[in-house]
């Protein structure tokens, strides 16, 4: 249960709705069941009073009993209303809340530690997992409580007239809403759990074929994708077909807990009467009092069945969240840089304690407003190099300073401010030109655009599109070519003028017509900032000053 209690501490700042969620609940509870409770007795009391002759007609108070039942009808709609207005409300709350906690939990972790996880499963986590977690309150918590302090205040008005009858309302609303619902739930633990596994499976599988759907049919390997698809949806209609099982037995107990405590409350309210101790007309308020009772555990066997899946999410959620971030974040604000030098003195740089060295007594000086290039073979560590001045991935051995001061001093949004990156992936969101622009400067106005535009040789494109600024560039860029998504990205360069520009295989994939309009394009940007340009294409390394070569770790310089 520590996941649960860690939920629940989770969502306590909104502890103030949920609350009044519960308290509207348990007054629409007690709402009806003092409506059939005062209606029982004011039924049998009027038939009485007829049976018993003209002057017991005119004795009989029918007012007040009327306005009782007028009463608990009112109170039961209005705080029924109320009841789904706040719960709902608590509900939207608590799942933007679990949203923003699980995404700052992630940031940290990007990109080095998401880099290991299947985006498909990912989106499930953040997708499935957290509107799963978001059941925990309207499905299990306000059922549990309500059926708790509902039950109670009725036992205790049925122990006014018959602790006997008091005594097995407990004791049915017990077996109902505990010894049921906990028998349903170990039955329904393992379907629940299977049900979340092979949603996150299946899900994953859908995702990566529609990403790879070119390969699949190039090589003829669909049907392969499609049975596996297939067999995990046959396994989730199985595990599906349990928990209606189960969710059949706990209707079935719950049915015959609730007869057999009517049967039990009609049986001591009789002999309760046989003996004076109550009126012919308090033996049906008994009966329609129990009767109404039974609401409150109703939702009892799927709470607990909901639990079993509330509890598998939330291992699949913290234990992605609390996964310790690679770089730690600086116990001190972020010093303001003296100049915007850099020196790396035989750093190691290794992903995991067992992990071979990617970087092995790396080397290299970059005083401020150099040009420097890094060429080397896929694999020699040029983009740990990237990731390392970013603070994305920690380094274990050597001597980092940026700006006169070391290099963990600063975390990666502070790093973010000083540097730009222009690399192959650079990604376009699928939006507006003018979105993905302004990404880099959220304040730039039309005509900021427009020039950052121009200097990357895109605007007399841009003005060609029927919607201009407001064009959609498509999924990842899809409407753009190689070339122009480049381009895109060094207007953002222009919008961004960080003293720091680094340029990660940036005419990668590009032809060479293409990569010498894109290097022309790009001479100027370079102006007045110190650039780190790593390839292993010789074509922009004329552009620099300086140029080193990256192999097994280490730096060399050639020219």
């Amino acid at each position: 249960m520590s996941d649960i209690w860690r939920l629940i501490r989770l969502l306590s700042p909104l502890r103030g709705w949920m609350l009044a969620g519960l308290g509207l609940a348990t007054v629409t509870l007690l709402a009806n069941f003092g409506l059939l409770a005062i209606s029982g007795w004011f039924l049998a009391a009027t038939a009485a009073a007829g049976l018993a002759g003209f002057a017991a007609q005119n004795a009989f108070n029918f007012f007040t009993p009327s306005a009782m039942v007028r009463f608990f009808a009112t109170l039961r709609v209005g705080s029924r209303y109320a009841e789904r207005l706040v719960t709902h409300e608590a509900t939207f709350r608590l799942l933007a809340d679990l949203r923003v906690w699980f995404y700052t939990r992630l940031e940290p972790l990007a990109p080095a530690v998401l880099q290991t996880q299947r985006a498909a499963d990912l989106l499930n986590r953040i997708v499935t997992d957290i509107d799963t977690l978001n059941l925990f309150y309207l499905r299990v918590f306000v059922p549990v409580l309500t059926a708790i302090a509902a039950g109670l205040a009725m036992a205790a008005f049925f122990a006014f007239f018959s602790w006997p009858a008091a005594l097995a309302l407990i004791l049915g609303l017990a077996l109902n809403g505990m010894v049921a619902p906990m028998l349903t739930s170990r039955q329904g633990a393992r379907p629940g759990a299977e049900i979340n596994r092979l949603t996150a499976a299946l899900r994953t599988e859908y995702v990566e074929a529609l990403q790879g759907m070119g390969e699949l049919l190039v090589f003829g390997a669909a049907p392969a994708m499609q049975a596996r698809a297939a067999s995990l949806n046959n396994e989730l209609a199985l595990a599906q077909a349990d928990m209606g099982r189960v969710s059949g037995l706990g209707f079935a107990l719950s049915g015959l807990a609730a007869n057999v405590t009517l049967l039990a409350v009609l049986v001591f309210g009789a002999r309760r009467f046989e003996a004076g101790g109550i009126s012919a007309a308090q033996v049906p308020m008994l009966v329609l009092g129990a009767m109404a009772a039974f609401e409150a555990t109703a939702p009892l066997p799927a709470a607990l069945q909901f639990l079993g899946q509330i509890k598998s999410a939330a291992r699949r959620i913290f234990a992605l969240a609390d996964q310790p971030p690679p770089v730690p974040t600086p116990a001190l604000p972020a010093p303001a840089p003296e100049g915007f030098g850099l020196e790396l003195s035989d750093i190691t740089l290794r992903y995991a304690p067992d992990a071979p060295l990617v970087l092995n007594g790396f080397s290299l000086c970059v005083p401020e407003g150099k040009h420097v290039g890094i060429a080397g073979p896929s694999g020699s560590g040029k983009t740990t190099l990237i990731s390392l001045l970013l603070r994305f991935r920690e380094f274990q051995g050597g001597t980092a300073c940026f700006g006169g001061h070391d290099l963990r001093a600063y975390g990666s949004a502070d790093m973010a401010r000083h540097i730009t990156v222009i690399s192959q992936r650079s990604h376009l969101f699928h939006t507006t030109i003018r979105d993905n622009l302004l990404l880099a400067n959220g304040k730039a106005d039309e005509a900021a655009l427009w020039h950052a535009l121009a200097v990357a040789q895109l605007a007399d494109f841009v003005r060609t599109l029927p919607k201009g600024l407001d064009s959609t560039v498509g999924e990842g860029g899809a409407k753009l070519s190689g070339g122009q998504a480049r381009r895109v990205a060094l207007a953002r360069a222009v919008l961004k003028p960080a003293p720091w520009l680094i340029l990660d295989e940036p005419t990668e994939g590009l032809d060479a017509e293409t990569e010498r309009a894109f290097l022309a394009d790009l001479a100027p940007i370079l102006k007045g900032r110190t650039v780190l340009y790593i390839t292993h294409r010789p074509a922009g390394l004329a552009l620099m000053d300086e140029i080193y070569t990256l192999r097994n770790g280490k730096a060399a310089r050639i020219s």
